[in-house]
């Protein structure tokens, strides 16, 4: 649920399709399998996939983008970077939420945003000047101290989100003040209006890059003031009438349905050319149907297993682009202490033996999934670090590949054997032994690929079960997740990683993100080179990536599964949009025609 580190949110790993999956066993022991060809699809070519339309017709004045957000949950509807900790809020709030800075295609912080940034190395400190004549969604000036009071928002003892991780406690004085010991955060400056200076105790690279350890949201203090900040995730100020700064601002909402943005007259780069934004949940089951009759001009979070039944729509312009997220199954290895703010890593929890975390990876054949279910548009991940972060994602790791032979192996060395005959493993103790497995909701798809992996793991020897007997929604999922519900031994979710491939906000020791729960000296270390000082020498750094990766392979907290590809379902009468990271500018979008063709 990005949650997440900063700009990191939490993404859907499942949605419709009406093909099964074939057995486990469809592959060879090695993991070779022939899943594309037995179910006679061609898989795509993704370098066809254009990135920005290319409609050359003149634009109407105004008009109305229909948008539709493919879910099959209720959106939670939390208009906040610092309180917002799931994907489809994020996707909802792209249209009126701005953030201070912009960012290359890099992923680097560039001075194109409402502010400019200025890093120093030596003083290790970060400038935030904010532009002249930027304003907030109700016409108030946007000010140094909103900045200021954010960072108070997020370090207050009574901050309930996911935000406060060792990014923020890498400020100076901001433990002192998230512990009650200091009324302001010594290591925040506001200079004047316009200008905050912020110290940090260490610095390192990731903080030139967007979501890297300098904090990109900004709360109105004005609007925000007398709410008390144990209140303030649930308040009408976040949830109904957000004031913010981004091109459009919230008119109408329906919780959990709908959101209508109209132009944010304020907004400091111009009026946007459009008239009206309305933005509709609509169940995965329903889009292509809905795109088909022209009711949607833009599909947000579209499935991508479904993609062969609207490949060829008309009416419509695929856009494409690889993820920053991966597919994961984690392995529930200890808790959270709350109070602490850390990890707690359980040696004795049921999951605790890597063998067995290594069996279960080498029992189940991703590649397989991503052809047979998602026509190639996903493949088997490899590292935690996605293959679009060229510079830090380790090609050679070879991660794991469905080998039975050596699941097995791994097994029975661990001591899970088979006493009594039946075909299911017992525990070390020749005990009845037996996982729980949670796995969300959404579409046709969900249930046939948990059992998948289900049968996969039945294969060798392990008896695996739904941890509630069935699926789970997609709120409720991540709820009994965070809260490590002792009826889930693993878990099958997704991490969107943001703009910035620094793995701490979400395997750090002090990480509400770290779910799988798993802390150790030697993973703090690892964790701790990547952002050092000496990993502004670039050879450092990667060298600093690719140990972590390593490491986290060997010890396998999470079994990382799929590289995602995403689309972008768009009409052929929008113009202007550009799907590039960092690009996307919802103010220079228009039309060229009143309704959308069918």
């Amino acid at each position: 649920m990005n949650m997440k580190k900063k700009g990191t949110s939490l993404l859907v790993s499942l949605a419709t399709v009406s093909l099964v999956l074939a057995a486990c066993g469809g592959g060879n022991k090695s993991g070779g399998n022939d899943a594309s060809k037995d179910n006679g699809k061609e898989n795509v070519d993704k370098s066809l996939f254009p990135i920005e339309t290319s409609n050359d017709k003149d634009a109407i004045k105004g008009g109305t983008l229909n948008v539709a957000l493919v879910s099959d949950s209720a959106f939670k509807g939390i208009f906040s970077q610092e309180f917002n900790d799931d994907a489809y809020d994020s996707k909802i709030f792209q249209f009126n939420v701005e953030p201070l800075y912009t960012y290359d295609d890099n992923f680097a912080i560039t001075n194109d945003g409402p502010t400019e940034v200025k890093f120093d190395e030596k003083a290790k400190t970060a400038t935030i000047t904010i532009k002249d004549g930027v304003k907030w969604s109700d016409g108030e000036a946007l000010k140094a101290e909103d900045i200021a009071y954010t960072y108070e928002v997020v370090g207050h003892k009574d901050y309930d989100g996911v935000r406060y991780d060792e990014t923020f406690k890498n400020i100076v004085g901001m433990e002192a003040y998230h512990e009650g010991t200091a009324k302001t955060i010594s290591g925040i400056t506001i200079k004047d209006d316009q200008t905050v200076v912020i110290e940090y105790q260490e610095v390192s690279p990731a903080m030139l890059n967007a979501g890297g350890g300098i904090w990109s949201g900004v709360l109105p203090k004005h609007n925000l003031k007398d709410v008390p900040v144990k209140e303030m995730a649930a308040s009408d100020q976040i949830r109904k009438n957000p004031v913010t700064l981004g091109p459009f601002k919230v008119s109408n909402i329906v919780a959990g349905e709908s959101v209508e943005f109209v132009p944010n007259e304020h907004y400091y780069k111009g009026k946007p050319k459009l008239d009206k934004v309305v933005l509709k949940r609509i169940p995965s089951d329903s889009i292509v149907a809905s795109l088909k009759a022209g009711e949607y001009d833009v599909a947000l979070s579209m499935p991508t297993d479904i993609y062969k039944s609207y490949e060829d729509l008309e009416n419509t312009t695929i856009l494409g682009r690889e993820e920053l997220s991966y597919t994961y199954i984690g392995f529930k290895l200890g808790t959270l202490d709350k109070e602490k703010g850390e990890v707690v890593t359980d040696p004795k929890a049921k999951m605790a033996d890597v063998k067995l975390r290594q069996a279960m990876a080498y029992a189940v054949n991703n590649d397989e999934v991503g052809e047979a279910f998602y026509s190639g548009l996903r493949q088997n991940a490899t590292t935690l670090i996605p293959p679009a972060f060229a510079g830090y994602h380790d090609k050679d790791l070879k991660g794991y590949t469905q080998d039975i032979d050596k699941a097995n192996e791994l097994l029975d060395e661990a001591g899970y054997k088979d006493v009594n005959g039946d075909g299911i493993r017992e525990d070390k103790d020749g005990k009845p032994f037996e996982i729980n497995f949670a796995s969300m909701s959404g579409g046709e798809v969900a249930e046939p690929l948990a059992q998948y992996y289900i049968q996969c793991w039945e294969e060798v020897g392990l008896k695996v079960v739904l941890s509630t007997g069935r699926l789970i929604e997609f709120n409720s999922f991540y709820d009994k997740v965070k809260a490590d519900d002792k009826d889930i031994d693993i878990f099958q979710a997704a991490w969107s990683v943001g703009t910035d491939p620094t793995p701490t906000g979400l395997y750090g020791r002090d990480s509400e993100f770290n779910f799988s729960r798993f802390a150790t000296k030697d993973l703090d270390k690892l964790l701790k080179d990547i952002t050092s000082e000496k990993s502004f020498d670039e050879e450092y750094r990667v060298k600093a990536f690719t140990a972590w990766q390593e490491y986290m392979a060997e010890e396998l907290p999470v079994i990382p599964t799929l590289y995602r590809y995403e689309t972008l379902p768009v009409s052929n009468r929008v113009k202007n949009l550009d799907w590039h990271y960092g690009a996307t500018q919802w103010q220079n979008v228009e039309l060229t025609a009143e309704t959308t063709e069918k």
